[in-house]
This record gives structure tokens, sequence and C-alpha cells, in this order.
């Protein structure tokens, strides 16, 4: 007797991880146009030397505050025309999605480090250790994230390291409480009670074990980090407290243009245009990974 599956063919294979992924983030429009977005700036950012027409900090004497091509007195030399001081103002946002991105990727890093070994102490430990843990914790996000990053630089002195050190403790908390949520969750299932049986210790559990499955939701809250960071350290570059001049960091950029806005509009405009628009593609880039990453929004 023929077997059914060999009369019309083997089944089709299920289809792979990547591919599931892949499908329910493509299923979001907005986040595969936040992540071809963000695509973009991180070539741009990487090819910068390439692509700028000028250097950050070349001068020219006789285009100061020149208008953008399109508009009269403008040049094709000059774009988005030049700032205060002859700039380039389209090689100064280039290089700027240099720092700024750079900013971001390593707030996050610092942060999520931190807050996963935070987040499996006090998952595991429990007891007063996890209660000192998230109490720290909670102070930390009683308190409004860019004074608190404000009060750290002016302790620890202006400057990008001292900024990024800052955003980095005020985002901390999100990744600790995360992590703590998906050890306690994760630490009663069976697979737990079996490794602990044949003898596994408790390095190898938080991070062989448990740490694995709790990737999910700090995968989306990093991508949604990232903005946070942006966001953090354009408005302490802003205040004087991050990025020093003639770093062509976009939130210091938009400190050197105030004096500019109601002459010179393109100064302050596209700095400010950049800012919104690497921050928006990181949202929505993570809002699609939310919805691949977590089950109980799969489609």
């Amino acid at each position: 007797m023929t077997h059914p599956q060999s009369a019309f063919g083997a089944s089709p294979a299920p289809p792979g991880p990547l591919r599931e992924f892949w499908t329910a983030f493509s299923a979001n429009r907005g986040a595969v146009v936040g992540m071809a977005v963000v695509v973009a700036l991180l070539l741009t950012a990487l090819f910068a030397p390439l692509l700028a027409p000028h250097l950050p900090d070349q001068t020219d004497s006789a285009a100061f505050l020149r208008p953008p091509s399109w508009q009269a007195g403008g040049s094709a030399e000059f774009l988005l025309g030049t700032d205060a001081i002859g700039r380039d103002i389209l090689s100064r946002l280039m290089f700027g999605s240099r720092l700024s991105l750079s900013i971001g990727l390593a707030v996050v890093l610092i942060s999520l480090a931190a807050g996963i070994a935070l987040g499996l102490i006090a998952g595991f430990a429990r007891g007063v250790l996890e209660i000192a843990i998230m109490r720290m914790m909670d102070i930390i996000l009683t308190l409004p994230s860019l004074l608190l990053a404000i009060v750290i630089v002016a302790i620890l002195g202006p400057g990008l390291t001292n900024a990024m050190l800052a955003v980095a403790v005020v985002v901390l908390p999100h990744y600790v409480r995360i992590t703590r949520a998906a050890v306690i969750n994760e630490v009663s299932r069976d697979y737990v009670t079996a490794a602990r049986i044949s003898g596994a210790g408790t390095l190898r559990l938080m991070f062989s074990e448990v740490l694995p499955n709790c990737a999910a939701p700090l995968i989306v809250q990093a991508s949604l980090g990232v903005s946070t960071a942006i966001l953090d350290a354009a408005a302490l570059g802003f205040l004087g407290l991050g990025a020093q001049p003639p770093s062509p960091e976009w939130g210091t950029m938009l400190a050197d243009a105030r004096e500019f806005v109601m002459r010179a509009w393109w100064v302050v405009t596209f700095p400010g245009l950049a800012i919104l628009v690497a921050v928006l593609a990181f949202n929505l880039m993570g809002d699609g990974l939310r919805d691949a990453l977590d089950p109980k929004l799969k489609r």
C-alpha cells in the first residue's frame, strides 16, 4: 500500500527561524523602512570620508552662512549650505552620524552589559541583594533622565566619554528590570531544574541556560535604547556638556547655530532633522523587532 506522503511528494519543510523572523518583521512596513534608514545611516557613517564633499572642519571665508543650493545665493558646492564660519553642513552631518551612532551603540553596549549582570544577580540571588539592586534602580528611575545625566556630567566634567557614561547610567534600570523579570520567569521552568539536578553551577545556569532565553526582550530594548541614547547625547551636546566644538556632533551643531535661527534656518533645521530621522528609524525598527520576537505579538 502506498503511503499518502509518497504519493503526493514530501511535505514542505517548516520555515527556519531566520525566515520566520523575517516574515514577522517584514509584515510591519514601518519597521522595514526604519531598518533601511538605519542601514543607510550606518553606511553613511562608515564611508563618510568618501561621501562627504568637504572635511568637517574645513572653513571657507567667502561662504559664511551660505543658503542651500536651491535657494537664491546658494551654490552646488554646498548642497545644504554652510554655517557661520563657512563649514559645509552636509559634510558635518555625515561625519556627525559617526559620532551620534557611536554614542548610541556604545551607551547601549555599556548599559546592556551592566544591566544583564545586575539583572542576573538580582534574579538568582533574591533576598537582601535583590532588594538593594532593585531599590537603587527605582531611585534612578524616579529622577528625570536628562537632569540626572546633567548632574553626572557636571560631577565628572564635560566631554564625550563622560556624556556616554552619564546616559548609560540613566538607561541602565530598564535593562536590569527586564533581565530580572525574564530570569525569574525562566528559573522555574523544567529545563533549569533539570540542569541544576545534573550538577550545573550558578554561572552555567546564568549564562548557558537562562540568559539565551532572555535575549528577545533585551534585543528589543537595545534597539529602542539606541534612539534614547542619541537623543540624550544630543541634548547634552546642545547644553555644552557632551561633545565639544568643533566636533560635528548633531547636538553640538544645534548649540553652535542657536544665535542664527532667525536669519539662517538651515543651520538649525538640518541637524534637527538628522536627530529626528535617526531616532524615528530606531524606534520603528524596535517596534518591528518586538513584533517578530515576542510570541504573543506574532501574526
